[in-house]
C-alpha cells in the first residue's frame, strides 16, 4: 500500500509560498504581455504622426535622399510660413468657413437631439418603441447610400453652393439621439411624477431637471459633433467645391502645393506641415477634453 503523505505545518507553509510565488510570476508575466502589446499598438499609431511632423520640418531635398533620417537637425519652420500662403489654401477664409458651419450645425443637431432624446425617453405616446427601432435600424444603412438622393435633393431645393447644403442634411444624428436617450432613461421617473404634481410642464422639466443631469453626455455630443464638422471631407467637396465655399480639409485637397511654378514637382514639406496646421486643433480637442468625452459615454451605459 502506498504511504499517505503527512501533510505537516511546515510542509503547508511551503507549498502556500510556491503557490503565492507561481501566481505572483504568472501575474507579472501579464502585464509584461499586455504592456507590451499596448507600447507596440501606441507605436503603430504615433508613427505615423511623427512621421507627418517630420516631413514638415524637412526640405525637398532632404525628402529625396534614398536613406531617411527619423529626425532632422535642420528644422524647416518656414515650410508653415509657405502652407499658409499657397495659392488655393487661404486659411483665414477656410477657419471661418469650418468653424461657421460647425457651429451652426452642432446647434441644430443639439436642439433635435435633445428633444427627440427626451421623446423616446419620456414621453408616453403610441408607436414610441416601433419608431424609436425603426430609428435605430437606419444606423444600419451605410451613408454612402444616401449621398445620391441626398445630392438631387440639394440641387432641386437651390441649396447647392450655399451653407445650407453643408448644415441642414446633418441636424439630425441618431447615434446621438440614443447616447442621450440612454442618459435620460436613467434618471428616476420619481423626479418626474413628483416634478408633475408640482404643476412643472414637460419643457420646463427638460431645460430644468434632464439637461442639467445630461450635461455630461450633451458636453460630449457637443464635441464628437464639433470634430465630425472639423473632418468632413466628402459631402462638402460635393455640394460646395467653390473655392470661397470650401471647409478646412476641401482647402488641402484644392491647394496648389507645388514648388516653385512646376506643377509636376509636388511641395510634399509645405504639403505635410499644412496637414499638420488641420490636424493640430484636434489633437489639442482630444487631449484636453478626452476626459469628457468618456465621462459622457459612460453615463450613458454604453460600454467599448
Amino acid at each position: 500500500m502506498e504511504e499517505k503523505q503527512i501533510m505537516t505545518p511546515k510542509n503547508e507553509q511551503s507549498q502556500l509560498e510556491k503557490q503565492i510565488q507561481k501566481e505572483k510570476i504568472l501575474k507579472v508575466l501579464k502585464y509584461v504581455f499586455l504592456y507590451t502589446f499596448l507600447c507596440i499598438m501606441a507605436i503603430g499609431v504615433i508613427i505615423p504622426f511623427y512621421w507627418m511632423l517630420l516631413v514638415s520640418l524637412k526640405t525637398t531635398k532632404e525628402l529625396e535622399a534614398p536613406i531617411q533620417s527619423l529626425f532632422t537637425l535642420n528644422p524647416q519652420w518656414i515650410n508653415y510660413k509657405i502652407a499658409l500662403t499657397t495659392p488655393g489654401f487661404n486659411f483665414g477664409r477656410l477657419l471661418f468657413n469650418t468653424i461657421f458651419v460647425g457651429v451652426i450645425s452642432t446647434a441644430g443637431t443639439l436642439v433635435t437631439t435633445i428633444l427627440a432624446a427626451f421623446a423616446f425617453a419620456r414621453l408616453k405616446f403610441k408607436g414610441r418603441e416601433a419608431i424609436f427601432s425603426l430609428f435605430m435600424a437606419t444606423m444600419m444603412i451605410p451613408g454612402e447610400m444616401m449621398v445620391i438622393s441626398n445630392f438631387k435633393t440639394v440641387v432641386d431645393w437651390g441649396w447647392y453652393q450655399t451653407y445650407t447644403a453643408l448644415i441642414v442634411p446633418f441636424l439630425v444624428s441618431v447615434f446621438y439621439i440614443y447616447l442621450l436617450r440612454q442618459t435620460f432613461k436613467q434618471i428616476p421617473d420619481e423626479l418626474y411624477y413628483a416634478a408633475k404634481v408640482d404643476g412643472t410642464g414637460d419643457f420646463k422639466y427638460l431645460l430644468r431637471i434632464m439637461i442639467p443631469i445630461g450635461l455630461p453626455t450633451i458636453i460630449t455630443i457637443t464635441i464628437l459633433k464639433l470634430m465630425g464638422s472639423w473632418n468632413s471631407y466628402v459631402w462638402p467637396n460635393l455640394v460646395a467645391d467653390k473655392e470661397e465655399m470650401r471647409l478646412i480639409t476641401n482647402g488641402l485637397r484644392g491647394a496648389a502645393f507645388y514648388v516653385g511654378d512646376n506643377e509636376n514637382l509636388i511641395n510634399y514639406p509645405a504639403q505635410m506641415a499644412a496637414v499638420v496646421i488641420v490636424s493640430a486643433p484636434l489633437f489639442l480637442v482630444f487631449i484636453f477634453l478626452r476626459k469628457y468625452i468618456m465621462k459622457g459615454v459612460s453615463r450613458s451605459g454604453i460600454k467599448g
